[in-house]
């Protein structure tokens, strides 16, 4: 074998760094597809934000956690059932739907996403997986591909599909992963549930997505479409809005989460 010229080799290591090139010694976990990362563009932002967040390439879940994931979670922490949870980080809807602290029951079928979860909640479980919860910026990065592009925007049908998902409200939580996938192998991030993301409360990041340490967790969507990127983004200005509405403690019927994970 010819050995490799040293800058070449350090524009193959570079590629695999930005997810242009599988990373030596960072297999994709089971469940996960490795996101190549790119640019985000915040939806509101103030003049003296970034216009843009570089988000460095990522694995996530390819659908939302399940009931029965959740399960497995509770009984090897027992202080995260239902009846032992501190209410500081969780409040008393809490798995409302599941029969018992270790039961599912009728209206938590196993392969449908876990709601009625606390931030506190999923951040736990992702922890204990060995994941985390996606931020803001890679959550919304995943989310805006379409079907077969990464441009979810610049596609009809999928534009179609995000409007009707928006507009009717979900009546029955069908298995996690049955939906669509989209460009990056990625199901249900629209027309499932909600998802809890690391920096829910807060409408406008700038520096890189999860090495940014200054963002004031208080800021809400005010304003409405003032300074926000795309006022023709229904979508978008329903999932900030509903995530600005939350506290870390709310355990809602409609919300749910998906792990992530560092490369």
């Amino acid at each position: 074998m010819k050995p490799v010229h040293p800058i070449a080799l350090g524009l193959l290591l570079a590629a695999g760094a930005w997810g242009g090139l599988a990373v030596a010694g960072a297999p994709v976990p089971e469940g996960m597809v490795r996101i190549r990362g790119g640019t985000f563009k915040p939806m509101f932002r103030s003049t003296a934000d970034f216009k843009e967040v570089g988000v460095k390439p990522f694995c996530l879940d390819k659908r939302p956690v399940t009931n029965a994931e959740f399960l497995r979670f509770v009984q090897a922490n027992p202080r995260w059932q239902r009846s032992a949870v501190k209410r500081l980080f969780a409040g008393g809807t809490y798995l409302q739907h599941w029969a018992g602290d270790l039961t599912l029951g009728p209206e938590a079928a196993p392969q449908a996403p876990v709601t009625y979860v606390s931030w506190f909640a999923a951040k736990a479980y992702a922890q204990w997986a060995g994941k985390r919860l996606p931020t803001t910026a890679e959550w919304e990065l995943t989310a805006a591909a379409g079907y077969t592009t990464a441009d979810g925007g610049a596609e009809p049908e999928f534009r179609r599909d995000l409007l009707a998902w928006y507009s009717s409200p979900t009546q029955k939580l069908h298995p996690a992963g049955a939906g669509r996938t989209n460009y990056w192998g990625v199901s249900d991030l629209h027309g499932l549930v909600w998802e809890w993301v690391a920096d829910f409360n807060t409408s406008m990041v700038t520096g890189d997505a999860r090495g940014d340490t200054g963002l004031d967790r208080q800021l809400f969507c005010g304003s409405g479409a003032l300074e926000a990127r795309d006022v023709s983004d229904y979508a978008a200005f329903m999932r900030y809005g509903f995530r600005s509405s939350l506290k870390a403690d709310y355990c809602v019927h409609n919300l749910g989460f998906r792990c992530a994970k560092d490369l």
